[in-house]
């Protein structure tokens, strides 16, 4: 036969940015072999894409989705999303290297996982015993590294710990890590000066690997933490990732459009920057996000024992008062709990949860960190629709899910996901047909050749013969993503078939349970 499979009769859009044609893709031994008038040829498998559109895989350049993939391996709710490969060790978090008194992040290690691993060498292994359905590329956590040579203390690190800490990244990226990762707002990359992760990207540009920020702030200090994300690739010369770009609070939204003009600014004088950005206006993470430096260092078993103290929990809920108005709560709804009597305030809002339990919204933050052990999730809505569109519409904004994958059952289906953990590429697709504010072929373009060459992920990202056969196919008329706010678990459809790697991993919308993903690892 001249193909395994052969799809033909479908509107191809090859991920470069070129004008969509007809015609078909030729597939063999997990490669693209041909593009275009393939009519008559041999294949064992034949696939009709009459009134569908076939594109390269969808690349989730922003997930956390490290250890998940090994509780998951078949990653139904990116299946469904059309999504071939992840990046994932974001946001300062990852599932390797670990060391020292670092442990996987909580929500992480709740879960029922019984193999061990400390090295990116060792994840890669559990990786491959698992068998993904997808591909997964991983970064490694500035977090990660640093609790693991100097705990969760608000301080510099020592020369020493400085080099033990460019010690293991070297190694990370020797094994096949992506580059470095940080979570600027989070202990206890917090407690970094911007010169330690100066030194830390220098270690990564020499390895031609990438640095990728949750900047410091997102709100009022917007344009301070780009100016100091950009330094650091101007210092260092390492390629530079602004994770979910974003001005959050309403007071700060006119910075949106000012960060996007430093960003540009950066690009025209010649440094490799770009962003990712997912498709909603409300955001998702830890509920204690909001507590102070002091309140959050010493890692969690240290945090909870001081919330036992009353003076601490005084002094706490003084400040959160303080910061914090009848507004901010307003826009703040639980997300994720894991003490049972709080699962029936999943959805709902802040206040309105304080008013069940008698307290007052800063009181009832003191409870569900205590109650849930700082594992309380929540949403925090506090973006600009009309800057999300601005954002999205930059040529070098790629979308990007800030999700780990999830199912509708099993150890994945128990918590209370922002609906972009199954929506973000069907959402972003559905922007883009039914706005317009971009091509469809600019757009495909940014979800898959851009990402492939920013992250330098190798022969990906587009159809061309000798690429990988990471391929989506999806019928533009029922592509619908279906979660949402009150009912998070819920699969997209519109998507008809899935190729990683040559295999078929999703069939007439319907996941077939064969996997042909794997690591993938830097290239040079």
């Amino acid at each position: 036969m001249q193909f395994d499979t052969l799809i033909t009769n479908g509107r191809i859009i090859d991920g470069s940015g070129a004008p969509e044609s007809c015609g078909g893709v030729g597939i063999r031994n997990g490669r693209i072999t041909a593009v275009g008038g393939l009519g008559g040829a041999a294949a064992e498998q034949h696939l009709d894409a009459a009134g569908l559109i076939i594109v390269p895989g969808f690349i989730d350049v922003h997930t956390h989705s490290d250890v998940y993939i090994l509780l998951e391996p078949t990653a139904p709710s990116k299946l469904y999303q059309g999504v071939t490969t992840e990046i994932a060790g974001n946001c300062g978090a990852s599932a390797a290297p670990l060391s020292g008194s670092m442990h996987l992040p909580s929500d992480w290690r709740s879960k029922p996982l019984a193999i061990e691993w400390s090295t990116v060498a060792g994840y890669r292994d559990v990786l491959r015993q698992a068998s993904p359905a997808i591909n997964i590329a991983l970064l490694a956590g500035h977090n990660t590294l640093r609790a693991g040579v100097a705990g969760y203390s608000n301080r510099c690190l020592s020369p020493d710990e400085l080099q033990n800490m460019q010690r293991r990244l070297e190694e990370a990226l020797e094994e096949g890590a992506l580059g470095l990762s940080s979570g600027l707002a989070y202990a206890p990359g917090m407690f970094a000066p911007p010169e330690e992760l100066q030194q830390l990207a220098a270690t990564v540009a020499r390895h031609n690997g990438i640095y990728t920020s949750h900047m410091r702030c997102e709100a009022g200090g917007l344009l301070a933490a780009v100016d100091e994300t950009l330094e650091v690739g101007r210092r260092s010369g390492v390629r530079v990732q602004i994770s979910h770009l974003k001005a959050a609070e309403r007071a700060n939204w006119p910075l949106c459009r000012t960060a996007v003009e430093l960003i540009q600014q950066a690009r025209d004088n010649g440094l490799a920057v770009a962003a990712d950005r997912y498709p909603y206006t409300y955001s998702a993470t830890d509920l204690d996000v909001i507590f102070p430096p002091w309140a959050a260092e010493g890692g969690r078993e240290h945090i909870l024992q001081q919330l036992e103290d009353a003076v601490f929990r005084e002094r706490l809920t003084a400040y959160l008062r303080s910061q914090y108005d009848r507004e901010f709560w307003n826009a703040v709804t639980i997300g994720s709990t894991t003490h049972a009597d709080n699962h029936g305030f999943r959805g709902r809002c802040l206040p309105q949860a304080a008013d069940s339990l008698g307290l007052d919204p800063a009181e009832a933050v003191i409870h569900f960190a205590r109650s849930d052990r700082l594992m309380t999730g929540a949403f925090f809505d506090a973006m600009s629709a009309e800057n999300m569109d601005y954002v999205l519409a930059q040529p070098w904004v790629m979308p990007g899910s800030d999700a780990s994958l999830r199912a509708i059952s099993g150890p994945l289906s128990d918590d209370y996901p922002h609906p972009r953990a199954y929506g973000t590429f069907p959402r972003y697709l559905r922007w883009l047909l039914d706005k317009g504010a971009i091509s469809l072929t600019e757009g495909i373009h940014k979800m898959t050749a851009l990402p492939a060459e920013h992250f330098r992920l190798g022969k990906r990202g587009l159809l061309m013969p000798g690429y990988a056969a990471d391929i989506t196919v999806f019928d533009p008329q029922a592509l619908r993503d279906n979660a949402v706010r009150a009912a998070p678990h819920q699969y997209a459809t519109g998507i008809q078939h899935v190729f990683v790697n040559g295999v078929h991993v999703l069939k007439d919308g319907a996941i077939t349970g064969r996997r042909g993903g794997g690591f993938i690892a830097r290239q040079e």
